[in-house]
This record gives C-alpha cells, sequence and structure tokens, in this order.
C-alpha cells in the first residue's frame, strides 16, 4: 500500500507549487546550483543561453534555463542550514514525489547539487582568490540531530579524532560528510580541497569578535590545528554540511565550491570579492557543460 503523505507534513501551494520555493515539479532541472545571495542567482544565470523560469519568494529565487545543451536550475538558498533544510527538502519533493497521489515515486531521480558560494580561510597557505572545493562538510550547526545519517567509515574516523580534538567544547555534536565523487573528479578537477567547516552562525560561530564575549576564545586556532592523515580543516561558512549530509539521505550527488574572500588567520578581507565569485561561476558552468 502506498503511503500518503500528509498535507501538513508536505504543504502545496494553492498553484500546486511547493510551498517556500514556489515551484511546481517542471521547474526544476536535475542540475541544480545554489547561491546563498539571492542577487547572485541572476549573476549566474546571465551566461544562460536562455532562461525559461523566473521565480522567487522570500529568500528562494530559482532562475531555469540552458547553458548550451544543458538545462541547469540557480536557486538562492539564503544563509544558514536551517533554509538548507528547506532548500533541500522541497527539491528533493519536486522530482520524488507524486504531488497528485502525495506518494513517492517508485523511480528516482538523482540530482546534481552544487553550491557556489563565499567562504573564509583558516590556514595561512590558502589565500583569498583562492577557489576551493569541499572533500568534506563538518557541520557544527545542530541540524542532523533531528535525521538519521548513513556515514561511512571514513567519515566516523575523522570525525572521531575531531570530537577528541576539541574536547575543551564539551557540548558540541558535530557530524560529517564526503563530497560526490564523481563531481569533485569533474567540477572540482584539480582545485584546492579541504574540509569545509560549517558554521551555526557568522560572527561568535565563526570567532568573530565585535562587541560581544566569545564562549571559544580559541576557536580558529581549535579548527587549524586539527589534521587527521592527508586531510584537515581549511575555511569557514554556513551551508556545505547541510548539503553534503541532506544530498546523502537523499541519494543524491553533491559539491561545494567555496570563493575564499577572507584569511582569518591574517584577519583580511578581500577587496575585489565580486571578481573571485565571478571567477568561481564560470568555472563551475565550463566544467558542467562538459560533463
Amino acid at each position: 500500500m502506498t503511503t500518503r503523505i500528509s498535507d501538513a507534513d508536505l504543504i502545496l501551494n494553492s498553484d500546486g507549487s511547493i510551498y517556500h520555493l514556489n515551484l511546481l515539479p517542471e521547474d526544476v532541472s536535475d542540475t541544480i546550483i545554489t547561491v546563498g545571495d539571492p542577487e547572485r542567482v541572476s549573476e549566474v544565470s546571465k551566461y544562460f543561453d536562455s532562461i525559461e523560469i523566473k521565480k522567487g519568494k522570500r529568500e528562494f529565487i530559482t532562475h531555469t534555463g540552458y547553458l548550451g545543451n544543458k538545462r541547469i536550475t540557480v536557486i538562492s538558498t539564503g544563509i544558514g542550514t536551517d533554509n538548507i533544510d528547506i532548500v533541500l527538502n522541497e527539491i528533493d519533493a519536486l522530482v520524488n514525489i507524486d504531488f497528485l497521489t502525495r506518494s513517492v515515486k517508485e523511480e528516482l531521480t538523482i540530482l546534481k547539487i552544487i553550491r557556489i558560494g563565499t567562504s573564509g580561510s583558516i590556514q595561512k597557505d590558502i589565500p583569498m582568490g583562492t577557489i576551493l572545493a569541499s572533500s568534506f562538510g563538518l557541520g557544527l550547526d545542530a541540524l542532523m540531530r533531528y535525521y538519521n545519517q548513513n556515514s561511512t567509515l571514513k567519515e566516523l574516523e575523522i570525525l572521531e579524532a575531531f570530537k577528541k580534538h576539541s574536547l575543551e567544547i564539551s557540548d558540541l555534536n558535530p557530524y560529517l560528510t564526503k563530497a560526490d565523487e564523481e563531481l569533485m573528479a569533474t567540477v572540482g578537477k584539480d582545485l584546492t580541497t579541504g574540509i569545509t567547516v560549517t558554521a551555526p552562525g557568522f560572527y561568535a560561530p565563526q570567532g568573530r569578535k565585535v562587541r560581544a564575549v566569545n564562549s571559544i576564545s580559541n576557536l580558529i586556532p581549535m579548527l587549524n590545528s586539527f589534521q587527521y592523515g592527508d586531510v584537515r580543516l581549511t575555511n569557514l561558512e554556513m551551508e556545505t554540511a547541510g548539503i553534503y549530509s541532506l544530498s546523502r539521505i537523499f541519494g543524491h550527488q553533491a559539491l561545494s565550491i567555496n570563493a575564499i574572500l577572507a584569511s582569518r588567520v591574517n584577519f583580511e578581507f578581500s577587496k575585489d570579492s565580486s571578481k573571485v565569485i565571478e571567477q568561481a561561476i564560470k568555472l563551475v558552468l565550463g566544467r558542467l557543460v562538459s560533463v
């Protein structure tokens, strides 16, 4: 017997679109680029040869179009893994739930999800202007406390080593998920790589000090001193780990491409951030049309 998903669990708008994203199933491609900033959607889609869909609601702006023969959807998530929870669940529902019967489809669609985001380096040898592909996403937020995960042995080993390294933060409950290997070998080919740390905020959760007193005074040194085998923590941002973990749960492929705009160890921020972001966008689009 097919299980019907309740009206309260899967909310649809009066026109049949999914609740937050305001999208219909036919509005999205199986190749999806996510960006945090709604204004960055048009910075990606301006390179499309044609745009067939432009929709938006709240911070969620979506453009779907063609670059050559490749159909691509670019969607803004807003900031943080709380928004990633919404976006990943709803784009999965758009392709894998039959909205008429409100049931899971027998044949599931696997999405390619590529984040193009901004980030700050926590290693001295990764300068501003670097385009970095996240080999893993390490989440310091609480999102994955609400989902069952299927972690690999390697992920569990790295995670256990990090927990021992960060014992002074007694209530930390991190999670770790690896990037999709196929996307890393194609879109992420030859880029600088490392474990991207996903924080639950921008200021104290990333070690920034303005007026408030931080409860973890040595966050950046604690993070950048961790290494397990040939992997280390390289950069800080706010979405990657949630994208990786939810993509794993839903069976999608995911990769995070980071435009490094800040050096957290040198206390510097890029004076030409738009150029670095544009470089990341062009790189991703160029590699997507070739695979």
